[in-house]
């Protein structure tokens, strides 16, 4: 482990590049809170902000879903379909009665028998207001807990939490109204639909939808801002360039602020965990608990408390790519198809793809990609041998089976311990390494004279 040395990063590019996992969980295309926040920077100078203020505006726009995991699965159990769809397309429809009664039309359990459909349409219609507000309070909350632990400002706290407010006093969560709503939540938000409809349409459709919404949704004095800053032709050729991350990343607000300490690092690392296992009620907690056994093993294999500090990041991390994996695959109750199997198998890689962005943790991210691996070859995605297996990578892929089998399913209840560990033994060998495995049973042993004590 010697090797997995944190470098000094820069704040703004680590979260700027773990917003990407968020990208992926809304169904945008990667990049889409690096736009945001392009465009919501531009705005807020438009509108005169401080630079202070826009140190913190430019955390709240990378930061803005940070609860987007939260509502995944009653999506798909309420409307009866793929998530990362759903959010996608919904962000796309106009702000109009029939648009969104043709989007439940259109959304709803489309695989499913037609009574089952029905049901749930009708459901959808009679229930709509409560759902919606369940879901977007859940959402925004969760954001700025997570904001909050990871040591943000109020302002950029309160700016995720009220990202679904509108001008009018139609929003969620509180129904804020007018200049009661903190102008960070306003940029961010319009800066999501400048995004999202240039995008799809162009940006000719990114401004007709700031229009027609000004007033309703938003501030007008907003979006004369960002027509302001549109006029600009170097605004749109930035915005689609391929160099926008490190653009981004080298804007004003970002100088401003400090290098990411190791504390700070830590405690991001915990805050996406949260994100991660927020996506599933099956999911819930196992990050930390993987993180707590690997760090027993590493322990029991005398790893030093460096290089168990890394280890930690890795388990925190080692499932990020899950949140590119849409809800109705992983909370399903049945056995997978060959397309759902699919999705599955492709998490590590989403994880390797996401890390790898990060300087700092960028040796981490092969324990991320290989946490599904066996040592006989037999895992996935790569089908990596014994060889090519480092130890990091099986305590981790060690931790998370012992999680697996001792935590609910879908599919099943929890293990006891002894069943877990006698199905492991049987592994040892051809998936799981001995070591890793003889050091996860003392420190369980360990454990139960503790409690027994």
């Amino acid at each position: 482990m010697s090797d997995l040395v944190s470098k000094q990063l820069r704040l703004a590019e680590l979260l700027g590049a773990l917003s990407h996992a968020l990208d992926i969980t809304e169904g945008q295309p990667r990049g889409h809170c690096v736009r945001c926040c392009w465009i919501g920077i531009h705005v807020g100078r438009q509108i005169g902000l401080s630079e202070a203020q826009l140190s913190d505006l430019y955390y709240t726009l990378l930061l803005k879903d940070l609860g987007c995991s939260s509502n995944a699965a009653r999506i798909c159990e309420l409307y009866l379909t793929d998530d990362l769809t759903f959010k996608h397309d919904y962000k796309t429809i106009s702000d109009s009665l029939p648009a969104a009664l043709r989007f439940v039309l259109g959304h709803t359990g489309l695989k499913h028998g037609f009574a089952e459909r029905v049901r749930a349409i009708v459901n959808i219609l009679q229930n709509g207001g409560d759902i919606a507000n369940e879901m977007i309070e859940t959402r925004c909350q969760r954001g700025a807990d997570i904001a909050r632990q990871m040591h943000f400002s109020d302002l950029v706290v309160d700016g995720i939490f009220s990202l679904d407010e509108h001008w009018d006093g139609q929003g969620r969560p509180m129904g804020l109204q007018g200049k009661s709503i903190p102008v960070f939540s306003q940029i961010a938000l319009l800066a999501q639909v400048m995004d999202v409809f240039q995008i799809n349409s162009g940006p000719e459709s990114a401004l007709k939808e700031l229009r027609e919404r000004a007033g309703g949704w938003f501030d007008p004095a907003l979006v004369e801002a960002a027509e302001i800053v549109a006029r600009n032709p170097t605004f749109w050729t930035t915005l689609r360039s391929d160099r926008i991350d490190a653009i981004v990343y080298g804007l004003e607000p970002a100088q401003n602020v400090r290098f990411a300490s190791e504390d700070q690092l830590d405690d991001i690392a915990h805050g996406f965990a949260l994100v991660i296992d927020s996506k599933s009620p099956f999911t819930a907690g196992h990050s930390e608990r993987v993180t707590l056994y690997t760090d027993m093993i590493a322990e029991e294999l005398g790893y030093s408390p460096r290089d168990r500090q890394l280890l930690r990041r890795a388990a925190l991390l080692h499932d990020i790519g899950k949140l590119g994996v849409s809800n109705s695959v992983l909370d399903k109750p049945g056995k997978l198809d060959d397309q759902e199997w699919q999705q599955i198998r492709m998490h590590p890689v989403y994880s390797d793809e996401i890390l790898s962005r990060i300087e700092t943790f960028k040796d981490l991210s092969p324990i991320a990609r290989g946490h599904h691996e066996k040592l006989d070859g037999r895992g996935y995605p790569d089908g990596l041998t014994a060889s090519r297996i480092s130890m990091e990578t099986r305590i981790v892929t060690t931790a998370d089976i012992f999680d697996a089998l001792t935590a609910e399913r879908p599919y099943r209840g929890p293990m006891s311990l002894p069943k877990a560990l006698g199905i492991m033994e049987e592994d040892v060998g051809p998936a799981l390494d001995k070591k890793c495995f003889d050091a996860l049973k003392r420190a369980t042993e360990r454990m139960d004279q503790i409690k027994a004590a």
